[in-house]
């Protein structure tokens, strides 16, 4: 685990994981980024995990590559570029892969890399100061291993532009793009996060996975008799394991389900 980093359980089953080198405005290295994918990999596999939170100290919420880092990477073979740019980009697919809901807290700047952690989360609510950049431009790279991610989350022509201009744009443009879900005051951040945990909370936690599972597969997939037999097949599925029966049962009993108690 990086010293710059913070992963908090709490008995509802909400974690969150916090970047925590404020004053590198929590750029990201070779050793945070394996920790990342060393935390994400270990809560995929935790099913009493309910929602995730991504969240960041001080000021900013990252700045993207640590500059020391960037400085030994221009220094390596392309081979060993490919390396490393694999390890960034297993990291943003185990974030983006998670079974459970996941929600970036963005309370400040998302420089680079960072618009990929935040595109990679379900759900973002960023503060009114929270700012973007996919910057690498600027400095004749490219967003190639987030791109996947940003392009999902704000757009093709939208990703067309700021790819190529590295302009930086405001919480409101990003609630407009949709690379945030809703911007608040900075002091109203924590309740409004707190209220889509409260939310998310409240229904059943198989089905908020399998839920998630039907976005993630079937985003972009052409509607065939195969995908057609496999909805009504997870439907079905559900409709019969004991949280289904039991979420309908309270239904009908005007009771709360057993997950709401």
């Amino acid at each position: 685990m990086s010293k710059h980093l913070r992963v908090a359980h709490d008995p509802r089953g909400v974690v969150t994981v916090t970047l925590d080198n404020a004053e590198q405005h929590n750029a990201f290295d070779d050793q945070l980024i394996a920790a990342l994918k060393q935390t994400f990999e270990t809560l995929a596999a935790d099913s009493s995990v309910r929602t995730v939170v991504l969240a960041a100290e001080g000021t900013s919420f990252s700045a993207g590559a640590d500059l020391g880092y960037m400085k030994k990477m221009a220094g390596y073979s392309q081979a060993d570029n490919q390396r490393d740019a694999e390890q960034l980009a297993a990291m943003l697919s185990a974030l983006n892969n998670l079974p459970m809901p996941t929600i970036a807290r963005v309370q400040g700047a998302a420089f680079g890399g960072a618009v990929g952690l935040v595109s990679c989360c379900d759900m973002a609510v960023g503060s009114e100061r929270a700012s973007f950049c996919l910057s690498e431009v600027k400095l004749g790279l490219i967003p190639a291993t987030i791109s996947p991610y940003v392009l999902r989350a704000i757009g093709e022509r939208a990703s067309r532009r700021y790819f190529t201009t590295a302009e930086r744009f405001t919480a409101s443009t990003a609630l407009q793009l949709g690379l945030l879900s809703e911007v608040v005051a900075e002091e109203n951040l924590d309740e409004a996060c707190q209220q889509l945990i409260n939310t998310l909370l409240a229904n059943g936690p198989q089905a908020v996975r399998e839920a998630k599972a039907l976005a993630l597969d079937y985003g972009g997939q052409t509607i065939d008799a195969a995908l057609i037999h496999d909805s009504s097949e997870r439907i079905a599925r559900l409709r019969v394991c004991a949280e289904g029966q039991e979420g309908l049962a309270a239904f009908f009993d005007k009771r709360q389900p057993s997950w709401q108690r």
